[in-house]
C-alpha cells in the first residue's frame, strides 16, 4: 500500500531535475556576497515580488522573526489575524526575540480596515502597548488556505500607513495566492513594507524563505539574519533548487486546489463540519464535532491505510494538497478520510 502524505506541503521531495540543478550550482561563499547562485535568486525574487532587494533564509519562520525585527521594538504590539502563523506556530519567538505582543483582529483570519483601526493604539499611552505593525497571512493557514482579499489588504495598509504603522505580509503561500487570483505576485506585494515568501511550501524545494523590501531594510535583514544563526556559506545549492522551481513556473498549483476541493466535497458528504467556501487553495480543514471520532483518532484510522493528515486541534484536522500528489491519489485520501470519520 502506497503512503499519501498530505500533512502540509513541505513534505514534498526535490524532483530528479531539481536534484540535478542543485548538484550543477555555480557556487561561492554567501558571506562575502559571492554565491551567484543565491545572488540571482535573490534578485529575481525581489523583482518577481516588486521589491527592491531580497535575502535568502533558511525557513520561513527566520523569514517572519526578520520581519519583526525590522518593523518593532520590544513592548510594542502587532495586530494579526486569528490563529495567524506568527503567533500559533512558532515556538514563542515573537516574544522570545522580538519581544511583541499581539493583537488579534477579525474571524478566521481575516480582518478588516476598521478591525485594524479598532484594535489600534496610539504612542505615548500610560498603559497601553503601541501599536506597530500589521501582519497579514496570505493565504491564511489555519483559516483553511483562505486568500485575504487584496482590496481589503489595501485598505488595512493605507490605514496603517495614516497611523504610522508598518506592514508585513506573511505570503508563505503567495504563490497559491497568486495562482488562485489570477493577480501577479509584485501587485499582492505591492502594499506591505516586508514580505515573507516560502520555497519549500507549493514550490517543492527542499530548504527556504526569502524575505523582501527595501534595499535599506535588506541590508539590516542580513545582520538580523546572522544573529538568528541563518547565515550559510555556499548556500547556492539550496537556492539553484529555487531557480529550479522559478523556471518551472507555479501554474501547477492550480492541480493542487483542484485536488483540495476533491478531497472537501468528498468530507462535506460526512456529518464533519466543513465550509466549501473557504477551501481556495490547496488546504482543507475540516471539524469532527461529538459524537464523531476526535482528530486523533481520524488522523489513526487514515494512517492505518496509508494516509496522513494532520491533527489540528483536538477535533480539527487539515490535509494539504501538493505537487507530489495527484488526484487519484486525493480521491482515494478522500475515501479512506470519510470511512475514518463515518466508523463512529
Amino acid at each position: 500500500m502506497s503512503r499519501i502524505d498530505l500533512r502540509s506541503d513541505t513534505v514534498t521531495l526535490p524532483s530528479p531535475a531539481m536534484r540535478a540543478a542543485m548538484a550543477a550550482a555555480p557556487l561561492g561563499d554567501d558571506q562575502y556576497g559571492e554565491d551567484p547562485s543565491v545572488n540571482r535568486l535573490q534578485d529575481r525574487m525581489a523583482e518577481l515580488l516588486g521589491k527592491e532587494a531580497a535575502l535568502f533564509v533558511p525557513s520561513g519562520t527566520m523569514a517572519n522573526q526578520i520581519g519583526l525585527q525590522l518593523l518593532t521594538r520590544p513592548g510594542d504590539e502587532v495586530v494579526v489575524g486569528e490563529e495567524a502563523h506568527i503567533t500559533w506556530h512558532e515556538a514563542g519567538a515573537s516574544a522570545f526575540n522580538a519581544g511583541v505582543q499581539f493583537t488579534v483582529a477579525g474571524k478566521g483570519g481575516l480582518f478588516t480596515a476598521a478591525d485594524f483601526r479598532a484594535a489600534w493604539k496610539p504612542d505615548g499611552h500610560v498603559v497601553q502597548p503601541p501599536t506597530k505593525l500589521v501582519c497579514i497571512e496570505n493565504t491564511h493557514n489555519r483559516g483553511g488556505g483562505l486568500v485575504f482579499p487584496q482590496d481589503e489588504i489595501e485598505a488595512i495598509c493605507a490605514a496603517a500607513r495614516e497611523l504610522g504603522c508598518g506592514t508585513y505580509l506573511d505570503g508563505a503561500r503567495i504563490f497559491n495566492t497568486a495562482v488562485a487570483t489570477g493577480m501577479a505576485l509584485a501587485d499582492l506585494c505591492a502594499p506591505f513594507d516586508v514580505v515573507g515568501v516560502a520555497l519549500s511550501k507549493g514550490l517543492g524545494c527542499p530548504v527556504g524563505s526569502l524575505v523582501a523590501g527595501s534595499r535599506e531594510a535588506m541590508t539590516r535583514a542580513v545582520r538580523a539574519r546572522r544573529r538568528f544563526g541563518g547565515a550559510m556559506r555556499q548556500s547556492g545549492i539550496l537556492a539553484a533548487a529555487g531557480l529550479h522551481a522559478l523556471d518551472q513556473g507555479f501554474g501547477h498549483l492550480e492541480r493542487d486546489h483542484a485536488n483540495a476541493r476533491i478531497i472537501a466535497s468528498r468530507i462535506a458528504q460526512t456529518a464533519a463540519a466543513i465550509d466549501i467556501a473557504t477551501v481556495q487553495t490547496n488546504i482543507v480543514i475540516f471539524k469532527l464535532p461529538a459524537p464523531l471520532p476526535d482528530a486523533a483518532t481520524v488522523v489513526r484510522r487514515a494512517a492505518e491505510q496509508g494516509v496522513l493528515v494532520s491533527a489540528f486541534a483536538p477535533r480539527t484536522v487539515r490535509a494539504t494538497t501538493h505537487l507530489d500528489v495527484d488526484a487519484a491519489q486525493c480521491r482515494r485520501a478522500a475515501d479512506v478520510l470519510a470511512a475514518a470519520i463515518e466508523a463512529g
